[in-house]
């Protein structure tokens, strides 16, 4: 029950960053983000960018860096039995002052779903020089959002990584 995190994906040129909460079991398995078919997220960068659905997880890295796109997530650790964000107990907050400082060009944080943004909260203080946006989450928990619905929530990441 005993979880962690992965480190942080950040292009040399990023310019937003994305946090969910904690990786999920599927994704701790294959020790990828966002690796349960189900979850919307690398279906929603790539309709938001009008690519293809990569593949492999070079290609969904590859998807990151092109767009200067950051991923990481609020938790290092947490106890939590199963993938559900609700169940999340005990939680660790990664070093996100840290990655925020050491990389100033980012200029927004994008919370994936609301428990992401909760707990980003809980541990930090927003940035007055950070533009802070919480989407849908991208989880199949997420029932009440088809990925139509959930595309045009998400389209600001599109608009903001082309803006900045």
């Amino acid at each position: 029950m005993f979880k962690k995190s992965f480190a942080p994906i950040i292009p040399a040129t990023s310019k937003l960053l994305i946090l969910g909460s904690l990786p999920g079991d599927r994704s701790l398995q294959q020790n990828e983000y966002y690796a349960h078919p189900q979850n919307r997220f690398w279906r929603t960068l790539t309709l938001l960018f009008d690519k293809p659905f990569p593949i492999h997880y070079a290609e969904k890295m590859h998807l990151l860096h092109q767009h200067h796109i950051a991923l990481w997530d609020v938790c290092k650790a947490a106890i939590r039995k199963g993938s559900m964000d609700m169940d999340i107990m005990e939680e660790q907050p990664n070093n996100i002052d840290r990655l925020l400082h050491e990389h100033p060009e980012i200029r927004v944080v994008c919370f994936n779903g609301q428990k992401a943004q909760k707990l980003f909260d809980k541990y930090f203080k927003r940035l007055p020089h950070l533009q802070y946006i919480t989407l849908p989450s991208t989880s199949p928990a997420n029932a009440s959002f088809n990925q139509e619905r959930l595309l045009a929530a998400w389209q600001i990441v599109q608009t903001m990584v082309s803006n900045s």
